[in-house]
């Protein structure tokens, strides 16, 4: 939503994404998630006195893809400096990120609501680790696990240019699915590696002053994301419209509330006393490395829903869906490679009954069936070989198969057929209009909605193996050859 009345909202996000490395950022430690407590650490993500780092170049490789793909300017040399503040989990009381020189400057996110097109423009986007993880409430204490401590990030950060939580939401999602597609981030938001925090202000419609705004930290879903925004516009207009003033602070969205409450005073940069590290130098790149990494780009999820709209045919809705997971675009692409006939019947079966069955697992998406398998299934029925129904009854045998049958041999092992056969379906024609008079006088005074009652018991009496396409021209027919019509 915006912001009721005489306000409007005024919304920035920071998107912190971790990079999909095997090792932390400055040192050899692993970044797999679930691990005991402190078992992946070292003197390096520990801060011990005397460990030095040394940047990981693949983390360095993610990064720049990114950076790239959003169509930010990647700066040849980038600083690495001290962000400076005291935290139980921040082993070295500072956290290594890049302030004044940035990796990439510019760029945006390009999404849609409703269809209409819409641009986040980006500030910067720049190389950090991570910090430890407070785990509060356990018997009564504060924990600390610092096995996140050292893991690289990306910080995506936004303009203050979106309206609403609704936009918020689509240019996060969005975002996700170039991160996704690009293989820098799994997209596990439950699991902290993407996570979003959201800079809210309200102002007065017209103005063109920006209002005091609060950051609401670390939302872990995209449905978190809009209900935390949308809290916040509502808080922060009560407050004035009470003739308060709003305070720069940061926040923290409870879900099961629906508030969001007072963390800390909102920190400026120069809080952070920032410095360029001593013991990292500049991180330089190369043209000729960034032209090549360009050139590796994938085809993003924009440009792969254009295609499908102008080559195929395929409708918005149906793109979006189909597009917003790697795995997805996959399993499509290889079920439209076997029938680029059917594309948009392709599209509405598998969003419409295999994506019931697929599971997301971060970077990976699991389905009970193959694309073959559903190209096969709708060829079937564009030939008129089995009905809708019977297609959604082999689907549903394909599912529980382990042995990998095909729909040919589903179709066989079951006795499946579809009923086209004018002779047949003509006696089938006359059992029906015989065994409803009253629908028929119906139909023949005008009431010509019946037709679908007396298709419906034709079916039934095929045992659903009647073409109903045809069922229904030949009943037609039938009722209208009589009255003279």
């Amino acid at each position: 939503m915006n912001a009721p009345g005489e306000y409007e909202a005024v919304i920035g996000l920071e998107v912190h994404a971790q990079l999909l490395t095997e090792t932390k950022l400055f040192c050899g430690c692993a970044t797999s998630f679930g691990a005991e407590p402190n078992t992946r650490v070292c003197p390096v993500c520990l801060g011990l006195p005397g460990a030095l780092p040394a940047l990981n170049q693949r983390a360095v490789e993610l990064a720049v893809r990114a950076c790239l793909a959003l169509g930010g300017e990647v700066q040849l040399s980038s600083v690495f400096a001290r962000k400076q503040y005291f935290y139980a989990d921040l082993p070295k009381g500072y956290q290594l990120s890049q302030h004044d020189r940035p990796l990439s400057l510019g760029g945006g996110i390009d999404f849609s609501v409703d269809g209409a097109p819409r641009r986040a423009p980006l500030t910067r986007i720049h190389l950090e680790e991570d910090a430890g993880k407070s785990v509060h409430g356990a018997q009564g204490q504060s924990l600390v696990d610092l096995n996140r401590a050292g893991t690289p990030l990306i910080e995506i950060v936004t303009e203050p240019a979106l309206g609403s939580s609704v936009e918020a939401a689509a240019a996060l999602r969005e975002l996700r699915s170039i991160l996704l597609t690009l293989e820098v981030n799994d997209g596990r938001m439950a699991e902290g590696s993407l996570r979003c925090d959201a800079n809210v202000s309200v102002r007065p419609v017209g103005s063109t002053e920006l209002g005091t705004r609060s950051e609401l930290k670390n939302l872990n879903s995209m449905r978190f994301v809009q209900r935390a925004i949308d809290v916040e516009i509502a808080r922060q207009v009560q407050v004035l419209r009470a003739g308060g003033r709003v305070v720069q602070e940061t926040r923290a969205f409870d879900p099961e509330t629906g508030t969001t409450r007072s963390l800390r005073g909102k920190e400026e940069s120069h809080d952070y006393r920032y410095f360029a590290d001593p013991d990292l130098p500049p991180l330089v790149l190369t043209a000729a490395g960034l032209a090549a990494a360009r050139e590796a780009l994938p085809a993003l999820p924009s440009e792969v829903r254009a295609r499908w709209q102008r080559e195929h045919g395929l409708s918005r809705q149906a793109s979006e869906t189909l597009s917003a997971h790697p795995a997805l675009i996959g399993f499509f692409e290889a079920a439209l490679a076997a029938a680029p006939s059917v594309a948009v019947k392709l599209a509405n079966f598998i969003l419409t009954e295999v994506l019931r069955g697929a599971a997301e697992q971060g970077l990976s998406m699991s389905f009970r069936v193959t694309p073959a398998q559903v190209a096969d299934l709708v060829l079937a029925v564009e030939a008129r070989q089995v009905s809708g129904k019977q297609a959604k009854e082999i689907f549903q045998v394909l599912e529980a198969d382990e042995a990998g049958q095909s729909v040919a041999q589903v179709i066989a092992a079951r006795g499946l057929r579809l009923v086209a056969d004018d002779g047949a379906l003509s006696a089938l024609v006359a059992e029906v209009l015989a065994a409803h008079p009253s629908q028929v006088a119906a139909y023949r005074k005008g009431n010509h909605a019946v037709l679908g009652y007396l298709v419906g018991q034709l079916m039934r009496r095929s045992s659903g193996q009647a073409d109903p396409r045809r069922a229904s021209e030949l009943l037609k027919a039938a009722l209208e050859s009589e009255t003279g019509s």
